[in-house]
């Protein structure tokens, strides 16, 4: 029996990857992310920095880079220089000639332009030994903040579209399937839930391989740009994150669409007949968006536990954030316990309502088995 499971989904993986459409998708795809993510290097104009100094002179940075831009700021003393440090008005703060504040790691470009001008002032002071800056961070390590909502803000997008998209062709392919009463042979010798189960499966595949060329593409582009430099610790744990959700929050959402597919006969009626796990989908995306923002928010913190929100708040929290553990492991045991009662109440709604062409089927009816 599982046989037939995956020959559906082999013929469902088959009929999508050798289309054109398919081809041009991921090609675009591919481009448009690799675009985004080498677009920084291509239309960044020259680094600047603001600088702050505690009794000690300027030094001369852009002697060994011309197209930067720096501002120095005059601090009375050390304790001026790490409150600006600390509420972002400042970069860097050079203390007495031999250290660097800063508020977590020190950008690189920045670290090394320090090092070197100092290294010529010495030199031009005295000529004896060189004694390099000492790198001091004043604050906790959230140089990474911004990036890890910039990465949480891409995961939101990447994941709605992929998800919905991939839905979609389940839902067009039971309704094409029942509307050409195709359906009707192809149980003759599978059973029903052996044929949504397949589709789901093997489309599945199909978003998966289009999922990973995007991840890739972008990740690629962004190592070449310098751009990945910029990256939070811990990206393949996000990535990895990111595809496993992928493939649950598919899961609950193309049996959610199957079923409700199968209730109808004409493509035309799809949108309607869907509205219900639109609305949940859109609602998902809507409270993962927030959560990029602020992923401590009660309501983020709450709703990534709950399914299905959970397939879309939960990996963008932990990409914002850091997440408890349990939190994650709790989130993932309920996802996977929603997803298998989904799958088992769709496969019962699809087998009752996919055979009966004509009017569109009431849910209330094949869910209880009542027939009007």
């Amino acid at each position: 029996m599982k046989n037939h499971l995956f020959l559906v989904a082999g013929r469902e993986i088959r009929a999508q990857v050798r289309t054109k459409a398919f081809v041009i998708g991921l090609i675009v795809s591919v481009l448009l992310v690799g675009g985004l993510a080498f677009a920084p290097k291509l239309l960044g104009g020259p680094d600047s920095y603001t600088l702050g100094r505690v009794q000690v002179p300027e030094l001369q940075l852009t002697t060994f880079a011309p197209d930067i831009e720096v501002e120095w700021r005059q601090f009375p003393d050390e304790a001026a220089a790490k409150a600006a440090v600390l509420d972002g008005d400042l970069d860097a703060a050079l203390v007495a000639g031999n250290r660097v504040l800063t508020d977590g790691e020190i950008d690189n470009e920045l670290g090394l332009l320090l090092q070197s001008a100092n290294r010529e002032a010495q030199i031009g002071a005295s000529g004896v030994t060189i004694t390099p800056l000492a790198m001091e961070s004043v604050g906790a390590d959230t140089r990474y903040e911004g990036a890890r909502r910039g990465v949480a803000t891409v995961l939101v997008l990447v994941l709605f579209f992929m998800i919905i998209g991939s839905v979609m062709m389940v839902a067009m392919g039971v309704v094409e399937e029942k509307g050409s009463r195709i359906v009707e042979i192809l149980l003759t010798s599978i059973r029903p839930w052996q044929l949504l189960g397949g589709k789901i499966l093997g489309l599945g595949v199909v978003g998966l391989i289009n999922m990973a060329a995007i991840v890739v593409a972008g990740l690629g582009a962004a190592l070449v740009s310098g751009v990945a430099a910029d990256f939070p610790p811990g990206m393949t744990g996000i990535v990895i994150g990111a595809l496993v959700w992928f493939i649950l929050g598919y899961a609950f959402f193309a049996a959610f669409a199957g079923a409700l597919a199968s209730l109808v006969s004409r493509q035309e009626e799809v949108g309607n007949v869907l509205q219900p796990m639109t609305l949940l989908l859109v609602a998902s995306y809507g409270v993962s968006f927030y959560a990029s923002a602020d992923p401590t928010a009660p309501i983020a913190s709450v709703l990534s536990l709950i399914p299905p929100f959970s397939s879309m708040v939960m990996p963008v929290r932990t990409a914002a954030a850091e997440v408890p553990l349990w939190e994650v492991a709790l989130s993932g045991a309920l996802m996977v316990a929603a997803v298998a009662g989904m799958l088992a109440l769709g496969a019962r709604i699809y087998q009752r309502a996919v055979l009966r062409t004509g009017a569109r089927v009431r849910l209330a009816e094949v869910v209880t088995g009542n027939k009007p």
